[in-house]
């Protein structure tokens, strides 16, 4: 590997040993103390890095500056990763297995538990000929989603203070908690980072430009039920368990995530726990276009109407709660970052596709915050699983993006 590969494996390596999983059943913030841990470790850092203005609030959010070496005038510009790594699967004791110039066909993750990543399930790989690729060893994540995007970060400040003959205007770096939850952002202070736009680095495979994402709020179903002996329970029991099993299976089958792709919506029932007293169905729902979004949401109302006078002895509430927005108008009213950003993956000579994903980031609230913040790939695959796997040489080509986004905008 080339000496940039080598630094950003290195770093990434670093990272990905300290548990960072968030967990949406708790309400503080961050959810986890680990994810504090890791934020200590990362602000101790940053000045050897040669950031300043170093600071750790009280939620865990870590700010910082690189100052601008010109006196040209520049817009000040962001850049985000988040730290916490999953939330729904293993997450500790990570171990990256680096494999060094890919040469096509298979790759062993685990060879005891005949785990392979192949070009016909990881249709991707066919792009990564002679590429330096790691994969997680089959037992946990690999935590490229977002240990990744942490170490371009900080990899790219210790290119910068090593090279000052490299221009650039004021830069900002926050390091924020709790993304996979979608709960975290919320407490950040957009005023005080002060930029004027920015990007997440937090994103799949080469060429991938998130500037648009899901509508996205979760529920919460409560069904209260009438109990009591089974022997003599006809026209007086009302099952919460049948319930929450006749609402799921109410929802229309080519509307949920395992049926559904691109720009098309969908409910996903989550986890339920009950008993012959009241039960608790938690699912999300999503959708890119608003309109669509809501009717999904009427849609699950309706089928609880319906199950009301179905089972007149119970009692049957929904409740939602806004997760996030779609960006994508605002990033047409407010073009700037995106017309950067174009330049720099033209620059490079990277083909790229403008997506909706099929999720959401943290640059998804904070744009509809009024910091327009796009989303650049990261260069990792089949995230939060066993499989999941990146390309060092996709992820060298983030270093080189943001390279060009600072010293284009002192031109």
């Amino acid at each position: 590997m080339n000496e940039l590969k080598t630094e950003l494996y290195q770093r990434f390596v670093k990272y990905a040993s300290v548990d960072t999983t968030s967990d949406p059943t708790q309400k503080t913030t961050p959810t986890t103390s680990s994810q504090m841990m890791f934020a200590k470790m990362l602000a101790d850092e940053m000045p050897s890095a040669g950031f300043t203005d170093v600071e750790m609030d009280e939620y865990g959010f870590v700010t910082a500056t690189i100052e601008a070496n010109t006196d040209k005038p520049a817009p000040t510009v962001g850049f985000f990763a988040h730290m916490d790594t999953v939330c729904d699967f293993n997450g500790k004791g990570i171990t990256p297995i680096l494999h060094e110039n890919y040469q096509g066909g298979n790759v062993v993750i685990n060879e005891a538990k005949k785990m392979y990543l192949t070009p016909e399930t990881s249709p991707s790989l066919k792009r990564c000929i002679g590429h330096d690729l790691v994969t997680s060893d089959g037992t946990s994540i690999l935590a490229g989603d977002d240990k990744l995007g942490i170490s371009v970060i900080m990899t790219f400040a210790h290119y910068l203070k090593n090279h000052p003959e490299v221009k650039h205007g004021k830069i900002r770096v926050a390091f924020t908690v709790d993304e996979e939850t979608g709960t975290g952002i919320a407490y950040f202070d957009v005023d005080r980072f002060g930029a004027e736009f920015a990007y997440t680095i937090d994103g799949g495979q080469l060429g991938e430009i998130d500037y648009g994402n899901f509508n996205a709020d979760k529920f919460e179903i409560a069904i209260q039920g009438k109990n009591c002996h089974p022997g003599s329970a006809k026209d007086f029991m009302a099952n919460p368990v049948r319930i929450a099993a006749d609402i799921v299976s109410s929802w229309p089958e080519n509307r949920l995530p395992e049926t559904t792709e691109k720009e098309e919506g969908f409910i996903l029932f989550m986890g339920m726990d009950g008993n012959l007293e009241h039960a608790t169905l938690r699912g999300i729902v999503r959708d890119h276009d608003l309109t669509k979004f809501e009717n999904s949401k009427k849609e699950l109302q309706d089928i609880i109407n319906q199950k009301l006078q179905k089972y007149p002895n119970a009692k049957i509430t929904v409740q939602f709660t806004k997760q996030y927005r779609n960006m994508k108008d605002v990033l047409e009213e407010k073009p700037q970052a995106m017309n950067v950003l174009k330049r720099a993956l033209e620059d490079a000579g990277i083909e790229y596709n403008l997506a909706q994903v099929r999720g959401g980031t943290d640059g998804a609230q904070l744009t509809l915050r009024g910091l327009p913040t796009p989303n650049i790939f990261a260069g990792y695959e089949n995230p939060h699983g066993p499989y999941e796997w990146l390309s060092l040489d996709w992820t060298e080509k983030v270093f080189h993006i943001m390279k060009y986004i600072v010293t284009d905008l002192v031109k």
